[in-house]
């Protein structure tokens, strides 16, 4: 008999929102120069939650000009006083936790206990682990006197504002950097948060700037020749665009883009273990994760097994309120990526693929999709090659360990993958095999600050974590600091490092 649950919500009144929000800019919050604002939107009601400015060229002139000034000062500290900063940041932000987690929640869709016991430990401890390397740069393997590069300008996705922010601010102010960051138009209000966070860790004046706004701001703070540094998270579409902007420039660059994960499942895998890792790897946050295991690669003779354990368990996931603490698939973050999700979901069913979901009452106002499979998939379905960031899984089989390569290597992403068997030497036979950045073993979606992600192809290139995701904020050449307008070192001597060709 299923077991019936009560409503578990968690309180919203923890998170005290204002009615608007302006830029952050040089440590002050301040109107749009053109003064236009834009709304964000909860996906899981459709209530609107606050009005945020909405920053243009002007905009993005003052917050690098402000980066460019605060970056003299803040490169010149020593690291460890860089290091007590970040300390300082990343016990605040547990001290602020459920306020955050509810934040995350509401301005996202993901499930509330997803933020608070997945997304906000992992934010605390980016601070944390980048705090500690902070005075140790020259024992992190990038040259005996490794410098900051600048001004870094960083654009972030809406599945994860807050981790991904964390990804990117961390290491810069380690390594000496300042910041302008563009959290997603969708999911703005935990960067502002963010922004509160670091006034009250005292961090210096534009340090770290916040942009919100659309996609213009993003094209120009990426185009701004002040930048020295870009980091990238979200489309490869928008990836392509930024490498192709950056191109012939002094700039670094760092792209984390889509993904086509396959989730690999041997005949003697543990298979109640393996379903609890195919359901994490592609309905944890809804599917919206650039390394959800979409593919679900299964050895013939164990397909019926495995489909009949999955249909089981997809079968008790809750779809609702996300912050029910109950609630394991929340809402999709926009009418537009649903409408994306659905295109694609009804293009499989077109092309032959069987559809199958359990019953699900979905919500009445809002953005839902139900937890869906579909079987009967070949490569050559849409819903095999594209990404669809959204709570779909499609199945395919194979017979051999090489079949299984040939068919996970056989997409122009390379981020992730997973595999599950019993045995050791597969599974370091296939990881050697697999054209994927990151290689989980009977486990998905496994995060940790000490551990570098990234990807190959379409999928971008660069890493961001671990003792990595110090070296696309670092030039090993010791070069003097310069003051806006004296931009006479790594540009006019033509002596930056340029991306690497995920």
């Amino acid at each position: 008999m299923a077991f019936e649950y009560a409503p578990a919500p968690e309180s919203r009144a923890i998170v005290d929102l204002a009615p608007s929000y302006g830029l952050f800019i040089d440590g002050e919050f301040t109107e749009a120069a053109d003064g236009t604002v834009f709304k964000t939107v909860s996906p899981s009601t459709e209530e609107v939650l606050a009005e945020v400015a909405r920053a243009g060229e002007a905009d993005v002139e003052r917050a690098v000009g402000a980066a460019r000034k605060a970056f003299v000062k803040w490169s010149a500290l020593p690291g460890a006083e860089r290091g007590k900063y970040l300390f300082r940041i990343a016990r605040i932000l547990q001290e602020r936790a459920r306020e955050l987690a509810v934040l995350e929640s509401l301005d996202n869709g993901k499930p509330i206990r997803e933020t608070r016991d997945i997304d906000l430990p992992l934010v605390a401890a980016h601070f944390f682990y980048y705090a500690g390397w902070a005075d140790k740069l020259r024992h992190a393997g990038y040259g005996p006197d490794p410098r900051p590069l600048g001004v870094a300008a960083q654009i972030i996705p809406w599945n994860f504002p807050l981790l991904m922010l964390s990804w990117k601010i961390a290491p810069a102010l380690a390594t000496g950097n300042t910041v302008v960051l563009k959290p997603a138009e969708t999911t703005p209000l935990s960067a502002l948060f963010f922004a509160d966070v670091c006034r009250q860790a005292g961090l210096p004046r534009g340090v770290v700037n916040i942009l919100t706004g659309y996609g213009d701001a993003g094209a120009a703070l990426v185009a701004h020749p002040d930048v020295d540094k870009v980091a990238f998270t979200g489309s490869t579409e928008v990836g392509r665009a930024i490498a192709r902007e950056v191109a012939g420039s002094a700039k670094k660059v760092t792209l984390e883009l889509g993904g086509k994960a396959a989730n690999i499942v041997f005949d003697d895998a543990p298979i109640d273990q393996a379903v609890e890792g195919i359901v994490n790897g592609i309905f944890f946050n809804q599917g919206h994760v650039c390394c959800a295991g979409s593919r679900l690669l299964v050895q013939e003779s164990v397909r019926d097994e495995v489909l009949d354990a999955l249909k089981r368990r997809m079968a008790t996931l809750r779809v609702g309120d996300p912050l029910d603490k109950n609630t394991d698939i929340g809402a999709i973050n926009s009418a537009e990526q649903l409408a994306r999700i659905t295109a694609l979901a009804e293009a499989g069913e077109q092309e032959g693929a069987e559809r199958w979901a359990p019953p699900c009452e979905l919500p009445s106002a809002g953005y839902w999709f139900p937890p869906t499979l579909f079987t009967g998939v070949t490569q050559a379905h849409r819903i095999a090659r594209e990404e669809i960031f959204g709570p779909v899984l499609s199945v395919l089989t194979f017979r051999t360990p090489a079949e299984a390569v040939e068919k996970a290597n056989n997409t122009p992403y390379g981020l992730s993958a997973g595999i599950w068997t019993e045995k050791g030497s597969r599974i370091l036979s296939m990881a050697s095999k697999l054209r994927a950045g990151v290689v989980w073993a009977n486990t998905f979606n496994k995060f940790d600050p000490t551990s570098p992600f990234g990807g190959y192809k379409e999928s971008g290139y660069g890493r961001e974590g671990g003792r990595h995701g110090l070296e696309g904020y670092l030039s090993g050449a010791a070069e003097p600091v310069k003051e806006r307008g004296e931009r006479g070192g790594r540009s006019e001597r033509g002596e930056g490092e340029g991306g690497r060709d995920r």
